[in-house]
């Protein structure tokens, strides 16, 4: 199971997502949104590790590399935490946060040092991605991934 805290959300008359400013400010939101927009189509990966550090007060390691239009979760981007190193291919998705119908979950994402992540993978709430693993380009990552695993597919196997 990912390692993520279940919460309820304030009213019990709606669905937890229809609620979603009474559990993070519409400001942060909207300042993530700014940010992770400029990063996105910045091709200058200091400049971005400087924007998503700076601004977004996430843990991002020397020498990693966040390809072009990956998507940051724009609620709580600080609960994500990458090492050394490593490469986020292109359009990938990492959350730290999922609204349910009756509660919402929060988890830190931790992706290790030298780790390289495919194109267009879904990385969910809660989820450790240890040093030296692959993750193959459209991998749902449901769990944790061990050191030095290759994991591929949806929902991510270890194939190697």
């Amino acid at each position: 199971m990912r390692n993520t805290k279940s919460f309820q959300p304030p009213d019990k008359g709606s669905n937890s997502l229809w609620q979603v400013y009474k559990t993070v400010s519409f400001w942060k939101v909207m300042k993530c949104f700014i940010i992770i927009t400029i990063g996105r189509y910045t091709p200058w990966l200091g400049f971005k590790n400087w924007l998503y550090r700076v601004f977004l007060h996430m843990e991002i390691g020397d020498k990693t590399a966040i390809a072009l239009m990956v998507m940051l979760d724009t609620m709580f981007p600080e609960k994500i935490h990458i090492g050394d190193n490593s490469i986020i291919g292109y359009n990938t998705t990492i959350l730290a946060h999922e609204y349910l119908i009756d509660e919402y979950r929060l988890g830190d994402v931790h992706i290790g040092s030298n780790v390289m992540i495919g194109a267009n993978a879904l990385i969910l709430p809660g989820v450790t991605i240890g040093d030296y693993a692959k993750v193959g380009a459209g991998a749902v990552v449901t769990k944790d991934v061990p050191p030095h695993t290759f994991v591929a597919g949806n929902p991510a196997k270890e194939l190697k």
